[in-house]
């Protein structure tokens, strides 16, 4: 039947038996409401069966360090091929991982300087920090060195019996006290202020000055730091997470005094290229570094500059030259991880791959969609299969096809609604559809503020020494492209005043934390039951007296299988209900308490019949997520179901006016969904609240009372507000902001 991928049966999560043959080599985008199913679809069937297939083709050696893919549940899969997953993880990396490193362009750079730098230094090694032939001795080629931060340390207004040393286990009855209190040296009862400053030394540091004491302290007497640094710094043993606080409280962090920086020798550190030596290169934007190389004309080293040209004009396209490639990798955004990852496949020379994307576009200004959706029609045009999960109508555009998976959420979910062309998908009765034809439109009349807030003299990163008032009880958008400064200016905020943020970070990692436990309604459950059937509350936590005792409550028992794929099956006991059988004989109006785990919240809000616990659930349900099952782990919810949940138990809990901060909650959003989180906005707003949102969305930016818009450009081109008020008088200006709006023409 030709090139195609043919799935038959897929039940992954709430996919309904689904049934679909996709086109190879195309751009095809999937699409479809928050929770419909097309993440289900696309990452945990069609990547996790070619991931899991893939691995198979190795020795379990090898595929014990693999990353590990569950198999799906699908009667038929057929058309795989090997495939590469670009999701807005964030890259991780150590503290030597740089965008210049992740990139390769690193690579390029230090086999430039091996052949021509001034004066001829060595083999490229000895360009790379990584390297001993390169490194930095003093800091190891980190760019910074770890030191302590004496003044910490102490409390000079408390006597050492008082507990003056701050440091664990050198106060009073710690392990090292009796090293300076027991030794005759120094008044235990007298307030460290009040010592001499020799005193203060030999207590921190030894050497002469405790040689100077009254009482000399014995031979192996060690300073408090001294200690301190080879107990915390200098040891090789691995840190758990009480010793790595420690340090983070007790340290800081300071720019190496030998390399400053640069994290090189000082041979490799000081030979130049074009005059700049490699340490100057890699703090330029890109745009310039870019420049600068394409000027070297020197025929040895050609195929090198042309190498390296053409990685750095990739991330310049894709919206990155703001970017230099000394930044840390552990810096990045998820927007802009994902678009690194994708400009290291550019190059690639292998075709029929299967390319997975989750969003691409976000963290873009709509100016910066077109070079996003250039570059996955050149991965297409490759030969390879581009499967594209997005919400961006701008996406969906330039798809050869586009799936839509609905026609609700959850339960309501996981059917395959259409398939087609974007022609006739806008004409089509599904959801997207539907939403595609609606017309955008201005906010009537913006709200009148309260008042305002200052961020004042703000120079964080590009920011060009702004003060800028925000004003108090609005919704005020922060926009701009990507780089232009948004989010320094939100930190600087956050900085300046007392602010609650709420961002797309995972709310839990423990696979017993449900919306049940996040909403603090399981006591209130708990309780219910208990009254209703004349029994303890702790028979209904799968925690306590009620838990099964196989699984301890967890419904599933999980085998190690050492090399194999550990196997994850439900616990035969309790058949996955996690309580005994005679909790579950308990009832409350026909449900047990594993009943009230499968139930989603809009079910539970018509049918528990405890007002405490319904009218915690409608907030959550205010905020689109009435489709969660009250026992789903939370550790599954994506960034944009995890941003709603925080602002769902603001919604019950905010009692006095505060700012709220939120970065692009519109990510994995439907278009049917970003109203609802204006209508959820709204309400925090007509509660007194004061709403701060960075956000490139055009609905969102439309529906505004206030918008702050900073530019011009990214990086050093940035950093300057163009537009302080309504968006009604953004709209004629010259800002990219303003022409993406002209171009969405609004109602």
């Amino acid at each position: 039947m030709g090139k195609h991928i043919r799935i038959r049966g897929a039940r992954t999560n709430n996919l309904a038996g689904l049934d679909v043959d996709l086109p190879r080599d195309q751009l095809l985008v999937f699409v479809g409401v928050s929770g419909s199913g097309k993440s289900s679809l696309v990452f945990d069937t069609i990547a996790a069966e070619a991931g899991h297939q893939l691995n198979e083709t190795f020795p379990p050696f090898t595929r014990n360090r693999l990353p590990r893919w569950s198999r799906p549940e699908v009667d038929e899969i057929d058309g795989l091929s090997p495939m590469v997953v670009i999701d807005q993880r964030r890259l991780g990396g150590n503290a030597r991982s740089t965008v210049g490193t992740i990139t390769d362009a690193w690579t390029y750079l230090r086999l430039l300087f091996s052949r021509i730098s001034t004066p001829y230094v060595g083999e490229s090694g000895h360009f790379s920090f990584n390297d001993p032939a390169g490194m930095c001795p003093t800091c190891t080629g980190l760019g910074e060195v770890v030191a302590s931060a004496t003044d910490r340390f102490l409390d000079l207004d408390k006597s050492l019996a008082q507990g003056a040393i701050l440091l664990p286990g050198f106060g009073n009855g710690g392990y090292w006290y009796s090293q300076y209190a027991d030794i005759g040296s120094f008044a235990l009862d007298t307030p460290l202020r009040d010592w001499t400053p020799m005193e203060r030394e030999a207590l921190l540091y030894g050497g002469e000055a405790a040689a100077k004491l009254g009482t000399k302290p014995p031979k192996d007497y060690e300073g408090v730091v001294e200690r301190f640094e080879r107990i915390y710094l200098h040891t090789s043993q691995e840190m758990s997470e009480r010793k790595q606080e420690t340090i983070r409280r007790f340290t800081r962090s300071t720019t190496c005094p030998d390399c400053d920086g640069d994290r090189l020798n000082e041979a490799s550190r000081t030979a130049t290229v074009a005059g700049q030596t490699i340490g100057q290169l890699s703090r330029m934007e890109l745009t310039d570094l870019a420049a600068l190389i394409g000027g070297i004309t020197d025929a040895t080293v050609a195929p090198v500059v042309q190498a390296l040209t053409a990685r750095l004009e990739a991330m310049i396209t894709i919206g990155l030259g703001y970017l230099h490639l000394a930044r840390a990798t552990t810096s990045l955004s998820g927007g802009e991880s994902q678009r690194i990852k994708t400009v290291k496949h550019l190059g690639s020379s292998l075709t029929e791959m299967l390319y997975v994307f989750d969003e691409p576009t976000v963290g873009l200004h709509p100016h910066d969609t077109p070079a996003m959706t250039t570059l996955l029609e050149q991965l297409r045009d490759k030969g390879n299969c581009v499967l594209v999960v997005e919400h961006d109508p701008d996406v969906m555009a330039v798809a050869d096809q586009i799936i839509e998976v609905g026609p609700g959420a959850g339960d309501d979910g996981g059917q395959l609604v259409f398939q087609g062309s974007y022609a006739e998908l806008f004409d089509a009765g599904t959801p997207t559809g539907v939403a595609l034809r609606r017309r955008r439109s201005l906010k009537p009349v913006p709200r009148t503020p309260r008042g305002s807030i200052t961020i004042a003299g703000a120079t964080r990163n590009n920011l060009r020494d702004l003060t800028v008032d925000v004003p108090t009880g609005l919704l005020t958008v922060l926009t701009g492209v990507a780089g232009s400064g948004k989010s320094s200016l939100a930190a600087e905020l956050i900085e300046q005043h007392p602010a609650i943020v709420i961002d797309q970070s995972a709310v839990s990692t423990n696979r017993r934390s449900t919306p049940i436990t996040w909403t603090g309604i399981a006591p209130a459950i708990r309780k219910t039951f208990a009254k209703r059937n004349g029994v303890p509350a702790s028979l209904f936590s799968a925690n306590s007296d009620g838990g099964c005792p196989a699984c301890k409550g967890l419904g599933v028992i999980y085998t190690d299988l050492a090399f194999m794929d550990g196997q994850e099956t439900v616990c035969e006991t309790c058949q996955g209900r996690r309580f005994t059988s005679e909790v579950l004989g308990y009832q409350v109006d026909g449900l047990s308490i594993a009943d009230i785990d499968d139930l989603t919240v809009d079910e539970a809000i018509r049918r528990f019949p405890e007002p405490a616990v319904v009218r915690a659930l409608r907030s959550f349900a205010a905020v689109g997520l009435g489709y969660l099952r009250l026992g789903q782990p939370l550790s599954t919810l994506s960034g944009g179901e995890c941003q709603r949940l925080k602002i769902g138990r603001e919604l019950h809990d905010a009692d006095e006016p505060a700012v709220y901060v939120l970065d692009e909650p519109t990510t994995g959003l439907h278009l049917n969904d970003i109203d609802i989180l204006l209508e959820v906005l709204d309400q925090l707003v007509e509660r007194g609240h004061t709403v701060v949102v960075i956000e490139h969305n055009v609905d969102v930016i439309l529906q505004a009372d206030w918008i702050i818009d900073l530019g011009p450009g990214p990086g050093k081109y940035g950093g300057r507000v163009l537009h302080e008020g309504p968006v009604q008088n953004l709209l004629p200006r010259d800002t990219p902001t303003a022409a993406a709006l002209r171009h969405a023409k609004p109602a």
